[in-house]
């Protein structure tokens, strides 16, 4: 009976060392056989470090590496010696830079995994155009190490079929969550710029493993005080931490800013005070994050201005955003998910009824953002009706990561399926066969994730990240 206990306050320990919170960049030691086979392969690494970025990279593998195989790799500065880990680009490795042209039909954010051997010598390429597809493939390979993979005859080409992968955070300035279940906000706004939490370089790593290169810091039902300068100081210390993993930093942008924050009488878009006070802002925003990636907007829909308030379209607001953002570089996600309770059109055809005579209207760094479904995040509901209504303009998909309508952090639900219907959708748009994926420029998830120590309110949860 004693042995019994003693057993079960063994597990009870190791439990509580399971908290969570490694998310599944865990790098748990692999069973010994498969962890000295391994070893045996990946003795020593050659790695880039002169961008942070590539020391990004390095990092990772190295703490991947020891945590599966019980040590620490070699590290070298030349790939001389057999079984080697080679990292780069075909500008910052010499061994990679006959790959040049192949690397290059892989895209900005492809990479390129391969056994190869070179000069006699046995090496793994970790290789990619840019320093962020590097970070990518050293992802890839850790996650094919934890699952115990066969690294013979290794060949794998990636590139993400998606420009924008983005999490929305529906996270207020006073750390308030909307239909957050985790926790209160991770962005502690209060202690920014000063204190950068070290869980912010966590939440990129997790975010950078999984390829999503953007997050909206804040709630779509934004406060104007997000674009005020002192508030532009703290994003700015977040995009620093974010900026090595590939990830840039958007804000929900409210309509109305212009006279709360400005002073105008107006927010009316083709009024040229209005314009003048969005450049000057864009302008500001860019001197402080200079790969700032854009304003997201929630516009006429629940209460929340818009240029409707002045008799304009859903059109004449986004360009007016854009305008400001294009000499940078950025874009506007401008979301389709409207509606009123005072007009007695059906909500679930008002968005299309709304957008789809818009179609081309649209500057092109604006991207209308669509709910996966006509209504709101239902458990069960068909495609939206404007993915293939609008070929002319660029759209993104938005689906709901927080469990709004799933049961909370309470109800396990797993959604890959549901994302996966959805994107498989025949829209017969263009004849059998045209998926709701190929109208696709991006996708958005509003997050589950919060100050929780498991960061998604369970250790199940996490899945759906």
């Amino acid at each position: 009976m004693l042995g019994v206990a003693v057993a079960l306050f063994a597990c009870a320990g190791s439990v509580r060392a399971e908290d969570g919170y490694a998310l599944w960049l865990r790098y748990a030691p692999l069973e010994p056989a498969l962890a000295a086979d391994d070893r045996a392969r990946l003795g020593g690494v050659v790695a880039p470090d002169q961008t942070p970025t590539q020391r990004a990279a390095r990092e990772e593998l190295v703490r991947g590496l020891t945590g599966l195989l019980g040590r620490a790799p070699r590290m070298q500065i030349a790939s001389s010696a057999d079984r080697t880990v080679v990292l780069g680009t075909p500008d910052s490795s010499a061994v990679i830079a006959p790959l040049r042209q192949e690397i290059g039909s892989l895209g900005d954010d492809g990479y390129l995994l391969r056994r190869a051997h070179i000069g006699g010598r046995e090496v793994l390429l970790v290789a990619a155009r840019r320093d962020i597809g590097v970070l990518y493939g050293v992802f890839h390979l850790l996650r094919l190490l934890q699952t115990g993979a066969s690294l013979d005859a290794l060949e794998v080409r990636e590139s993400p079929r998606l420009r924008l992968r983005v999490l929305d955070h529906w996270d207020n300035l006073d750390g308030y969550v909307e239909r957050g279940y985790a926790g209160r906000s991770l962005w502690d706004w209060q202690t920014l710029p000063e204190w950068r939490d070290p869980r912010y370089t966590d939440y990129a790593r997790a975010n950078a493993s999984l390829g999503i290169n953007g997050t909206v810091l804040n709630n779509v039902n934004a406060s104007a005080q997000s674009l005020a300068p002192a508030y532009l100081i703290k994003a700015a210390a977040l995009a620093d931490r974010f900026r090595p993993y590939g990830i840039r930093v958007y804000l929900s942008a409210r309509f109305s800013a212009p006279i709360e924050l400005g002073g105008l009488k107006t927010a009316d878009p083709l009024d040229p005070d209005v314009q003048r006070w969005w450049r000057d802002k864009a302008d500001e925003i860019y001197a402080r994050i200079p790969d700032f990636g854009g304003f997201l907007v929630k516009a006429n829909s629940e209460g929340q201005p818009g240029p409707q308030d002045y008799g304009r379209s859903h059109a004449d607001g986004a360009n007016l955003l854009a305008d400001a953002l294009a000499p940078h570089g950025g874009v506007v996600m401008w979301r389709a998910f409207v509606y009123a309770h005072e007009l007695p059109e059906d909500r679930a055809t008002q968005p299309y009824t709304e957008f789809a005579g818009l179609d081309g209207d649209f500057r092109p760094n604006v991207i209308v953002q669509v709910k996966n479904g006509p209504i709101d995040f239902q458990p069960r509901e068909p495609f939206h009706p404007l993915f293939g209504a609008m070929p002319r303009t660029p759209l993104m998909m938005e689906v709901q990561i927080t469990k709004e309508y799933l049961g909370f952090a309470t109800h396990l639900v797993y959604l890959g399926p549901l994302y996966e219907e959805v994107l498989q959708s025949d829209t017969h748009a263009r004849g059998a066969g045209a998926t709701v994926a190929q109208f696709l420029t991006g996708i958005a998830g509003v997050a589950n994730i919060g100050s929780d120590r498991t960061w998604s309110g369970s250790h199940f949860d996490q899945s759906n990240w």
